[in-house]
């Protein structure tokens, strides 16, 4: 998505751009030559990853081969790093310009990789505020472009509720609970059962799933089964538009769901290796964008072994029914936009590329 919007901008100011890479439909709609789709090369957590290591090879070699025998004016990487880093090493040596956009998260773990960054990448553009002294500590030309969902809710034309509860068969008596399970098949795979546990602990309240289109329906259904919940697709602004508290994967959903001003549980649970590999690499004192930005705990997060039914649902209980707690919430979410700016990320982002590649800084 944001991707997408970056090259749409380029192309707005730059008619004559064009574009070759990996990405998603939204890229190729915006005219991008595709040489891979970002869905065969997704793969998350260290085991998931050693697993398919040859399939990733073999993308990151097509990848070099590419870029030299299309010979870019600029390569511009966006976020995905144990990809993209590998590439930007590739592409200094060749002499590309290495423009990064959407900052790999080297502030939580693996903080050795700002040294790659600052021997191969000419420019970092960041969308999280703290990541400009981050990069300045190690000396790396950074700047702060705002955060691009706050340009993809500018965009979003608020729905109406009855229309939306109608279309989705959804009830108008009973306020909504919104499973944010993930994008990907395995973490829905892994979060969506824990999440659902505790739809028996609130009668009272209908539980929707935010699904995603590139993930069957069929999917989503055998994992709910019998329990009291409801799939929508690809309506996750509009749903978190009408409900009145959310369980999230963390992500960057957890982000989305503070901007529309629902409180939130944020979740977490990764296969039991990656996840004892991450406690002893991850150096940050939060897993969520929203609790990271602000530096405090404003949502709370379950993960591990912590996710389960009865923090899920006693943390639910506080948020819903502790009025003092939902005040501070969203208080807080109130600083979390002051925080992020204004919108135009990818305006700002692609004003930045074009001066770089006329030699500007």
């Amino acid at each position: 998505m944001h991707a997408s919007n970056l090259v749409a901008e380029i192309k707005r100011k730059d008619a004559k751009a064009e574009f070759r890479g990996c990405g998603g439909d939204l890229m190729k709609a915006q005219g991008v030559d595709l040489l891979k789709h970002y869905r065969t090369m997704a793969y998350m957590g260290f085991v998931e990853v050693a697993v398919n290591l040859r399939k990733v090879l073999r993308n990151i070699a097509q990848c070099k081969k590419d870029i030299v025998n299309y010979r870019p004016d600029v390569v511009i990487l966006v976020d995905y790093p144990g990809f993209n880093l590998r590439i930007a090493d590739f592409a200094h040596r060749k002499g590309f310009k290495v423009i990064y956009y959407i900052s790999p998260q080297v502030w939580a773990w693996k903080r050795n990789r700002v040294f790659r960054i600052k021997r191969s990448v000419d420019k970092m553009m960041v969308i999280l505020p703290f990541e400009v002294e981050f990069y300045k500590r190690y000396g790396v030309d950074a700047t702060f472009v705002g955060n691009p969902l706050l340009d993809e809710l500018a965009k979003f034309n608020p729905v109406n509720r009855s229309a939306f509860l109608r279309r989705n068969n959804l009830g108008e008596k009973r306020e909504i609970i919104a499973l944010l399970p993930g994008s990907r098949r395995q973490e829905v795979k892994r979060m969506l059962p824990e999440m659902l546990k505790v739809v028996p602990d609130y009668p009272d309240y209908q539980f929707v799933v935010a699904g995603v289109s590139s993930i069957e329906k069929e999917f989503y259904k055998d994992i709910i089964g019998n329990a009291d919940a409801l799939l929508v697709v690809d309506q996750t602004y509009e749903l978190l538009q009408n409900t009145s508290a959310a369980v999230v994967t963390s992500g960057t959903a957890t982000l989305e769901t503070a901007l529309f001003t629902v409180p939130e549980i944020v979740c977490y649970k990764a296969n039991q290796l990656s996840y004892l590999i991450a406690r002893r690499l991850v150096k940050v004192k939060y897993i969520s964008l929203v609790n990271l930005v602000m530096d405090k705990e404003v949502v709370k997060e379950l993960i591990q072994g912590d996710m389960n039914k009865e923090n899920i649902s006693k943390t639910l209980a506080g948020i819903l029914r502790n009025g003092k707690r939902q005040k501070q919430v969203l208080e807080d979410y109130d600083e979390l936009r002051e925080r992020l700016g204004n919108s135009g990320a990818s305006e700002k982002a692609a004003d930045a590329i074009l001066d770089s590649m006329k030699g500007k800084r």
